[in-house]
């Protein structure tokens, strides 16, 4: 009898082993539903990245990761796009982590195309390794790693001169500065930066905060601890907005998410055109001055100088009205 019923348990077995794997597949189906997949995007990438379990199922901070992820995807192809179609685009993820994003983007846009490159510049050794394993795994032969800071990566011949688009999701305090730096550096056609936990210029500003009550009203923005760093956070995207237009780009500024997705929902976009507003540049180095904050002009501004000279004082009237200016300069070279 228990001979007899073997098969039977053999059968039972399978069965609830099929019903598994379809309701783990029936899962899957529904979560790439409902958050909006793409036909062929890989479930497998969701999965190693952890975004997904291995029943196919999301969590809700997973929900919001990657929503702020597709969504910044969006902008991205976008850009992208505006390439010439026979281009071999590069990308560029600042500040990378865990690459989610790089890993989406190339999951996305890269793996149809014969040729192009994403590269994850990260400086914790440990994630680029985790990455380049996982890379090795997938089969996205296009991807490269490198355990590189920001100084470093700019002079690395790992990376190509120019690097077609510069991207950054939360790279906190001041590593989206250092974005910019590198974008600027390997004159980016596009940036796609989502800044995070803006610090260093909170920081400046409650170390003069005595003087700062003493010498304007203008001070009260700031004098409670909570103010000083909304503030020093709403500042530091102002004046890298300026600092990129002064160096050639179109500059928009827009929500990235939902604000109950993320409450780091600033997202910058910048497109190069060459023209160089000098206008950017004046009203920069006068907020500089206004707020006690002069000291971060050659660590942060440094291409300031050379792109338009000596400072000439505050801006006042009509005649400094952005888009007023044009300039011209090194830039991506023109499709």
């Amino acid at each position: 009898m228990n001979a007899a019923m073997k098969p039977q348990a053999r059968h039972a077995k399978t069965d609830k082993a099929a019903k598994t794997g379809n309701a783990a597949k029936t899962a899957q189906a529904s979560v790439a539903d409902d958050l909006g997949l793409r036909p062929g995007q890989s479930l497998e990438l969701l999965q190693e990245l952890h975004i997904l379990t291995r029943e196919g199922r999301l969590n809700q901070d997973s929900r919001r990761k990657l929503k702020q992820v597709l969504h910044l995807f969006q902008f991205i192809e976008a850009l992208l796009k505006e390439l010439p179609p026979d281009a071999a685009p590069t990308l560029a993820d600042h500040g990378a982590g865990k690459s989610y994003l790089g890993f989406i983007v190339y999951d996305l846009f890269f793996k149809a195309l014969k040729d192009g490159h994403i590269y994850g510049i990260e400086t914790r050794p440990e994630l680029v390794q985790k990455s380049r394993e996982l890379a090795e795994r997938l089969g996205f032969e296009r991807m490269r790693f490198l355990n590189l800071s920001v100084a470093e990566s700019e002079r690395a011949t790992e990376l190509p001169a120019r690097i077609d688009v510069v991207t950054a999701l939360h790279a906190c305090d001041t590593a989206t500065d250092d974005a910019i730096a590198f974008g600027l550096a390997k004159q980016a056609r596009f940036m796609a930066l989502v800044p995070c936990c803006q610090a260093e210029v909170a920081g400046v500003l409650r170390g003069g905060k005595a003087l700062a009550l003493a010498r304007t009203p203008l001070a009260e923005l700031w004098r409670h601890p909570l103010h000083t760093r909304e503030f020093g956070s709403q500042i530091t995207n102002v004046l890298r907005c300026l600092y990129l237009e002064a160096m050639g780009y179109q500059v928009t500024v827009t929500e990235l998410v939902g604000w109950e997705h993320s409450m780091k929902n600033e997202l910058i976009l910048a497109r190069y055109t060459g023209q160089k507003k000098r206008s950017a540049a004046e009203r920069l180095r006068a907020m500089l001055g206004e707020f006690g904050l002069e000291s971060l002009l050659p660590v942060r501004y440094a291409r300031l100088g050379a792109a338009h000279g000596p400072a000439h004082g505050p801006v006042q009237g009509a005649d400094h009205a952005p888009g007023s200016d044009s300039g011209s300069g090194p830039g991506p070279a023109s499709a």
